[in-house]
């Protein structure tokens, strides 16, 4: 069965605090741990460059995200963690992706209308201050997330549209270039936590300058923080309604259900609010304290975290890189030297008017396999053994039925993987180099439609 595939990101603007990590990051690490989901992590350090222009401040923020991930639980061995700026074929998808957005559907996203609006009330050019790329933020996020064909992306609810906008522009590619290239992502929502609130009530967020810190400034930090929030004038003795306190939203966010009952309760029957506050300053440090000395010790290695995010790098690419070359292949950009040449002769064009073929025989250990052949005879791929020749023909059978667009096709160093429901099917000869495989790649999906169409 295939795996469920999770995405989600933040962006290297700043040092992560308690709204990012409910929000965001515990969701999404707690996903990662169920054995049905393949779970992709990155840093937006693209989109980051949107809303900053301080190389110092991008450069701390990645560090100390990656390290906040990591502290967090993120396990590097089990999941896909990378950089967005480490994976070229996003910014290459982006323009895919931007060459069939429709201008309009853009001119909709709620990032771009606020900064008109807000330029129309101060009398300002409707486009005063706006840059190409917070236009076109929309189109990158979408391709952060169909370069890698996710299901599943986690979000604040400020993010519904955005995904919602990179359905829009997959389906539209689709529609365009007559396949099903892109899976459709869908948005998960944490109904309780998705937005936490900030010292002054409003949403958590360092636009407000109300943010509760997650790790900086250690535990003092975090207390003098939660004694700073904002409450009502209700004195001790006097029944606090829980519903529209701040504080009992981020209390139920880190505690259990029974620690939730009885906090809410304590509310009713009139908590002083200091009091209250130190309640919840304990409940997050319980939590906190682990993670934090977890935290400091990676921040003061970075070249241990530069290691982890150049193999998740790597990971992605592997699934991106053959991603863009069937892209590539759908919308023109095709090799050269792919094309049959009429002035060749006969023979270029009678090997063209040849079928790839599957050739099956048995192992001198008695286990069946086949190889699967270009027209001109070249091997493509080796299959895996079977037991018996019924499945070997089975498997032929359903690789028949692929299609270059529905095929998942693994890069090694040297080779190509093709593998169904995740696991590895059959494998290519080892290419002298990268390009020799990249190239063997290209005549593998040729084939690939050939057979299906036949």
């Amino acid at each position: 069965m295939a795996r469920l595939r999770v995405l989600t990101g933040i962006t290297t603007t700043g040092t992560p605090h308690l709204g990012n990590y409910a929000g965001a990051i515990r969701p999404a690490v707690e996903a990662s741990r169920r054995a049905e989901v393949d779970a992709f992590y990155f840093m937006a350090d693209y989109h980051a460059l949107i809303k900053s222009d301080d190389p110092a401040r991008i450069e701390r923020s990645r560090l100390e995200i990656a390290a906040t991930w990591l502290a967090a639980g993120l396990d590097p061995h089990t999941v896909t963690f990378y950089r967005q700026s480490d994976v070229p074929e996003i910014p290459e998808l982006c323009w895919f992706l931007t060459c069939v957005t429709a201008k309009g559907l853009l001119n909709r996203a709620h990032a771009y209308k606020a900064a008109v609006d807000k330029n129309a009330e101060a009398g300002e050019d409707a486009d005063a201050g706006v840059t190409a790329g917070l236009y076109m933020y929309p189109v990158l996020m979408a391709a952060d997330i169909l370069a890698f064909d996710a299901h599943k992306v986690p979000v604040g609810r400020d993010q519904i549209q955005h995904i919602e906008m990179a359905r829009d522009i997959g389906q539209r590619f689709n529609h365009l270039y007559g396949g099903e290239f892109f899976v459709l992502p869908e948005v998960v929502i944490e109904e309780q936590v998705a937005t936490l609130p900030g010292l002054d009530g409003r949403k958590m967020s360092k636009s407000y300058d109300n943010t509760i810190p997650l790790f900086a400034g250690g535990a003092k930090a975090l207390r003098e923080a939660v004694m700073r929030i904002v409450t009502d004038s209700r004195l001790p003795g006097e029944p606090k309604d829980p519903d529209s306190a701040s504080l009992f939203t981020l209390f139920r966010a880190f505690a259990s259900e029974a620690e939730t009952a009885a906090f809410r309760q304590a509310l009713l029957e009139g908590i002083g609010w200091g009091e209250a506050k130190q309640v919840l300053f304990e409940r997050l440090e319980s939590q906190i304290a682990p993670m934090r000395e977890r935290y400091d010790a990676l921040v003061a290695k970075p070249a241990q975290i530069e290691e982890i995010l150049q193999e998740g790098a790597r990971k992605a690419r592997a699934i991106a890189t053959p991603k863009l070359a069937v892209l590539r292949e759908a919308i023109g950009l095709r090799s050269m030297a792919t094309v049959p040449v009429s002035a060749a002769g006969g023979k270029a064009e009678k090997a063209a008017d040849k079928p790839p073929r599957f050739a099956s025989f048995r192992d001198e250990d008695g286990r069946f396999r086949f190889r699967l052949l270009a027209a001109d005879g070249e091997e493509l791929l080796l299959s895996s053994a079977f037991a018996d020749p019924k499945a070997a023909g089975l498997m032929q059978k359903r690789i028949k039925s692929l299609g270059a667009a529905a095929a998942v096709v693994q890069l090694t160093s040297h080779g190509l993987l093709l593998e169904l429901d995740g696991e590895p099917v059959a494998s290519s000869p080892e290419h002298a180099d990268a390009q020799a495989r990249d190239r063997a790649l290209e005549r593998l999906r040729e084939a690939l439609d050939r057979l299906a169409q036949a």
